[in-house]
């Protein structure tokens, strides 16, 4: 089992920055892939950045050369770093954890909700 824990997010105005992080617990090891979704409101959740191993990246379109993903050494910290905030970027974000390399996996964060608003 994993188990995940985000923290960051918040109200920030556009062009701001915010990161996000998100903590794992229990079965470390048997992460495979991990990423970070968001849900906006009356839209489905869709992938914003993921990571596998090997240090294979995936980025959305509409975030690349904006947010960066990346985890620590002990490999059980993933952070989202999100600078040049869009109005478009509001939405709940969440981080998944997956033991076969596959997004979305079956462990899910509890959510923060990020506002890009003036």
């Amino acid at each position: 089992q994993v188990q995940l824990v985000q923290s960051g997010g918040g109200l920030v105005q556009p062009g701001g920055s915010l990161r996000l992080s998100c903590a794992a617990s229990g079965s470390i090891s048997s992460i495979k892939a991990m990423g970070w979704y968001r849900q906006a409101p009356g839209k489905q959740r869709e992938l914003v950045a993921g990571t596998a191993s090997g240090g294979v990246l995936k980025y959305a379109d509409s975030v690349k050369g904006r947010f960066t993903i990346s985890r620590d050494n002990t490999q059980s910290i993933m952070y989202l770093q999100m600078n040049s905030l869009k109005v478009e970027d509001t939405a709940d974000y969440y981080c998944n954890a997956d033991r076969f390399g596959i997004l979305p996996g079956v462990y899910w964060g509890q959510g923060t909700q990020v506002t890009v608003s003036s």
